[in-house]
């Protein structure tokens, strides 16, 4: 079969089991860029110049539903951080009425089955980061009253109950707190989201859980050791967790060669005194101004599939699944570089002899079942106990 013969079966495929992509950063972005002036960021058109998101461009993916990631900066505290997180939250919604035609609001696995019917986009919010909650169990309620489907438990820095990938650890993992965030988040509905916490935390969180975790946007960490990436021990405790790790397309997470060149451009625009994740215009002319004295290294369609073809080998073809980062990303892998790109990475599974049922599996149903599964536990435990009224202990 050749290349492109795979690319139409590829295209094919994602007709019938579209990607559920469990990261996309647009809400961050539009905040950054034009402030949610979605006039000025019209995404029923081509927006390539600005955004790695528009529509025409996740009909052309293959996308049948995406987590749209709610998160906020960690220079953010407190009510801002909040507050923040609920304008966040209004932005997704804005956008969802914006586009009926393309986007449908999507609280539960049903709805993501009958969006996939209607030939819309399932539509839902994750939460990146518990500082977004303020040490609230009942701010972390209301964000899942309003839609928010899960909650990544830390950012890049470690917060008062729970230890980051990237960051100082100050709690071993979880802390009494920690856990009962992950209790209560079990007892709502929302599903535990592991990428981005240390090691630590990821175990702690599968011992507590009574329902399936996700990692949202994570990759293999022996084929690419970036604390970000989730380690052999803790891919293999997904089987019995019911969880589903989702490969990221990040470089400096997938990329070894990637590593080492990302952290110097990133010192590069702290220099210049913009943010480490800063995609607006200005940051990128900057990033390459920088490649051109040092060259990018690149990572591949291929560089996912061999995180993927590992995550499958120690954790499952039941437990794995997608998640780009577009928008939240500087750099993009070749053949990957916007949510256009998603037949080109299941054409190269193809050709590496993935069948037809497993892809399914790994764009659509390992996701959905993850969230059905986590609904059920919620059931259960909501006829057993009421909220969680639990504090740290030091708040009055």
């Amino acid at each position: 079969m050749s290349a492109a013969q795979r690319l139409d079966e590829a295209r094919e495929l994602l007709a019938e089991h579209p990607v559920v992509d469990g990261h996309n950063d647009l809400p961050w972005a539009l905040r950054k860029q034009v402030r949610y002036d979605l006039d000025r960021r019209d995404i029923a058109g081509d927006q390539s110049a600005y955004l790695h998101t528009d529509i025409p461009r996740l009909r052309a993916g293959g996308v049948g539903a995406q987590f749209w990631s709610v998160y906020v900066s960690t220079e953010l505290t407190g009510d801002e951080a909040v507050s923040a997180t609920l304008e966040q939250v209004d932005a997704v919604d804005q956008l969802i009425d914006r586009y009926p035609a393309h986007l449908a609001r999507a609280l539960t696995a049903d709805d993501m089955e009958a969006a996939r019917a209607d030939g819309r986009i399932a539509s839902l919010m994750g939460a990146e980061g518990g500082h977004s909650i303020n040490n609230s169990l009942a701010t972390l309620r209301a964000l899942h009253q309003l839609g928010v489907r899960y909650m990544t438990l830390t950012h890049n820095d470690t917060i008062d109950w729970a230890d980051s990938a990237t960051d100082e650890p100050r709690h071993g993992g979880l802390t009494d707190f920690g856990r009962e965030v992950v209790r209560e988040m079990n007892r709502v509905g929302m599903l535990v989201d592991l990428s981005h916490v240390a090691a630590t935390t990821m175990r702690d969180a599968l011992a507590v859980t009574s329902a399936p975790v996700i990692f949202s946007h994570s990759s293999a960490r022996a084929v690419c050791d970036h604390p970000r990436n989730v380690p052999d021990d803790v891919l293999a405790l997904l089987p019995g967790n019911g969880g589903v790790a989702m490969a990221t397309f990040v470089p400096k997470f997938i990329l070894p060669a990637a590593v080492a060149w990302t952290q110097a451009a990133d010192e590069n625009l702290r220099a210049h005194g913009l943010h480490h994740l800063d995609t607006t215009p200005e940051a990128m002319a900057l990033h390459r101004a920088f490649e051109e004295s040092r060259p990018r290294p690149v990572a591949t369609a291929s560089t996912v599939a061999d995180h993927l073809d590992h995550m499958r080998e120690v954790a499952g073809v039941d437990h794995i699944g997608i998640g780009g980062d577009y928008d939240g990303t500087a750099f993009t892998p070749a053949g990957l570089d916007d949510v256009a790109g998603y037949p080109n990475l299941i054409a190269e599974l193809l050709s590496r002899g993935w069948s037809k049922p497993d892809l399914a599996k790994l764009t659509w149903s390992n996701a959905v079942r993850a969230l059905r599964d986590a609904e059920s536990v919620s059931r259960d435990l909501s006829s057993t106990r009421g909220p969680s009224n639990a504090v740290l202990p030091t708040a009055r």
